[in-house]
């Protein structure tokens, strides 16, 4: 059974992820250049781990291109310590809408630390998690958003 969560930032990106706790590393399965790239949606899907990111966000896809490392410039650990960081900030953002903008940061996201979500997850979150903090002129703390 697959779990959904998924959070929009201004009102166009929406990413979603459904995940099965496993933590059986696997390849990517998906890249820029496969078929599931549709207009301005992204989607990376691996059956095995039964998880789906998806992105849709026009500006998104033109940044990634031009801007992310390739896959294996860094390794899985360097993108979930990041991603740790990055979204610790982010949900203490999104539960305190009085301080930061709902708009900008409406729900968090269930990133739990502890599971396996392999290369391809971690390496696309880090990468739209870089775009939001250039994009939004923000930082979420620890290390300095960069591709």
């Amino acid at each position: 059974m697959k779990n959904y969560l998924g959070f929009t930032i201004l009102g166009v990106i929406f990413l979603g992820f459904a995940l099965q706790c496993q933590s059986t590393p696997t390849s990517a399965s998906k890249t820029l250049e496969d078929p599931s790239v549709k207009g301005d949606t992204i989607r990376i899907a691996n059956e095995e781990l039964e998880y789906e990111v998806i992105i849709l966000d026009a500006n998104f896809q033109s940044w990634y291109v031009t801007n992310a490392r390739p896959r294996g410039y860094y390794n899985q650990e360097y993108f979930e310590a990041r991603n740790r960081i990055w979204i610790a900030e982010y949900n203490r953002r999104a539960m305190n809408p009085f301080q930061y903008s709902n708009l900008q940061y409406p729900q968090a996201i269930d990133y739990q630390p502890n599971i396996n979500y392999g290369y391809e997850v971690n390496y696309m979150l880090f990468n739209y998690l870089v775009y939001f903090q250039m994009t939004n002129r923000t930082n979420l703390g620890g290390f300095t958003a960069r591709p």
